[in-house]
């Protein structure tokens, strides 16, 4: 008897070994790819032609961007569009950081003037705050980005100001994280806003308030410096009160940008490509991004206030030459 137990072991592990992955039912295979995160189920569906199918199941798609980004729930071109397709395609676009273009090589001609680049006439913005992976704020914002005076003045958009909440304990500003989705609702494009983890905290004594700076980098930081996209979230770490969450555009001589060149810079990068990297990994690099960005910032302003020096002495050499003549001649007369 002993025997004939050991070869129905034998044959059950046998059969175990052959079996492939496919070969589970589908409902069991549809549960473990729910329990994926978006790159593990993106690579899964590039598997096999069977994988692919479960892997693009459009309520796995809907229900994962949503536990990711729950304001998506009122984004209105998501309710109304088909949830497969669109959440897909959002999550391809607002999950990786948008990548920078190479810088040309030296030798490069100037290419030839390439037509301007329609502007999108609306912005949604979908914004997610969390503090120790608990979401203490989810807000849409939509934004007119065709009127003259948003074009004509500093980029900025407030998902949080004046009213502020307070969260349900102090707050440590080193478990903040941000997503700012910004939605482009006439083409379904989207780029990821926000560097998720603070770049930088900065306290103002005199207020007591904390400011973190969530910020992603879009362009080369060489020549020109580029634009910085940064999300700033000023709260009291003590009583756990968020005063105003908001998006800016910074240029790399640390001047603000109008809100033409602001949109025209999101425009390009979401048209343009995303940046490889997992979790931290993509972190880590947005963080040294935006540290490289604030290095090149901080040298040419330093190199600006050399120039203003030079140019200030030497008015000042010139004014001291001329009133010297003028005395010279006093005296000669």
């Amino acid at each position: 008897m002993g025997d004939g137990i050991g070869a129905v072991d034998a044959a059950a592990g046998a059969a175990a070994a052959t079996m492939a992955v496919e070969d589970l039912p589908l409902y069991v295979l549809a549960l473990v790819l729910r329990r994926l995160d978006g790159a593990s189920l993106a690579a899964v569906g590039c598997a096999c032609s069977g994988l692919r199918d479960l892997a693009a199941d459009p309520d796995t798609w809907r229900a994962l961007c949503l536990a990711l980004w729950p304001s998506l729930r009122d984004v209105p071109c998501l309710r109304s569009a088909a949830t497969g397709h669109h959440y897909r395609a959002l999550f391809a676009d607002a999950f990786p950081f948008p990548a920078m273009p190479p810088p040309p090589p030296p030798s490069a001609s100037v290419p030839a003037a390439s037509p301007p680049r329609s502007l999108p006439a609306r912005l949604v913005s979908a914004v997610d705050l969390r503090h120790g992976g608990a979401c203490i704020m989810s807000r849409v914002v939509e934004t007119d980005a065709s009127s003259d005076w948003f074009l004509g003045a500093p980029f900025r958009v407030d998902a949080l100001v004046q009213e502020g909440f307070t969260a349900p304990a102090a707050i440590a500003p080193a478990e903040l994280s941000l997503s700012w989705i910004l939605i482009d609702p006439s083409t379904g494009r989207a780029l990821n806003a926000s560097s998720r983890r603070p770049v930088s905290v900065d306290r103002k004594w005199l207020t007591g308030d904390t400011v973190a700076r969530f910020a992603v980098v879009l362009g080369s930081a060489g020549g020109g410096g580029g634009i910085a996209l940064e999300a700033a979230v000023t709260c009291d770490e003590r009583h756990g009160h968020v005063r105003e969450v908001s998006l800016s555009a910074e240029d790399g001589d640390g001047g603000g940008v109008s809100g033409r060149d602001a949109i025209a810079a999101v425009a390009a990068a979401t048209a343009g490509g995303r940046r490889g990297g997992r979790g931290g990994e993509a972190e880590a690099e947005a963080r040294r991004q935006y540290e490289e960005f604030e290095t090149g910032k901080r040298a040419r302003k330093e190199w600006k206030a050399r120039r203003e020096g030079m140019v200030d002495l030497c008015c000042s050499g010139v004014g001291a030459a001329a009133f010297v003549g003028f005395l010279v001649m006093l005296t000669l007369r």
